[in-house]
């Protein structure tokens, strides 16, 4: 049935195009560096780490995922994350990973959450981990691209909450480490509302951790 899908639908890498692959060796080989601390323009009072720059395997991955229908990409991303949480680990505590919110309007037209589906995967290959979407953002969120740092932090404020399903679930877990998962980290605006709308119902950030950094 494969080599039948590969005929019609030929195997193209997510990250560099190559045909045959659906990821290739270098592109998982460039997402399996170590993680880099970054410091955007607006601080969320965390520590933030990105697997690396927005631009080559890292960029295109996220497009495809986002835009253009590439789920399975949930696994290479989600496997790099995984490696990049354990490499930061610092104690045995759970780990707790909270996607970054996401418009409806956005899931619905990609087919779902590609940011929620990674840190799902990335549960998968961490011991005592788990992925909670307990942030959601509400309407009137737009598009944040082309918006400047005070413009996307106007456009967030107020209009993320946290989810009392996920809050819940948080709850069973009282001893562990929430980390922030996302995609892309540009300015900070929406990692600094997350963490403060978590702050706000007493769940304490640890970190942010992204695939690239803009």
């Amino acid at each position: 049935m494969r080599t039948l899908l590969d005929l019609l639908l030929p195997a193209q890498c997510g990250g560099c195009a190559r045909a045959g692959q659906l990821w290739c060796e270098h592109c998982a080989a460039v997402l399996a560096r170590p993680p880099t601390r970054v410091r955007p323009r607006a601080d969320p009072g965390v520590p933030c780490w990105t697997l690396g720059s927005y631009r080559g395997p890292a960029r295109r991955a996220v497009l495809a995922a986002k835009e253009h229908g590439r789920r399975d990409l949930a696994h290479p991303l989600g496997f790099a994350l995984a490696v990049a949480l354990d490499r930061l680990r610092a104690s045995d505590r759970p780990l707790l990973l909270v996607p970054a919110p996401t418009r409806a309007s956005a899931a619905r037209r990609r087919g779902g959450d590609p940011v929620g589906r990674a840190s799902c995967t990335a549960t998968g290959w961490l011991a005592d981990s788990h992925s909670v979407a307990m942030l959601r953002a509400g309407r009137g969120v737009r598009d944040s691209v082309g918006l400047s740092v005070a413009q996307r932090a106007a456009n967030l404020r107020g209009r993320i909450d946290v989810d009392p399903r996920g809050l819940a679930r948080l709850r069973t877990l009282p001893n562990a480490e929430v980390v922030l998962i996302d995609d892309v980290l540009t300015t900070g605006a929406t990692a600094c509302e997350s963490v403060r709308v978590l702050r706000d119902v007493g769940v304490a950030a640890r970190a942010l951790v992204t695939v690239c950094a803009a």
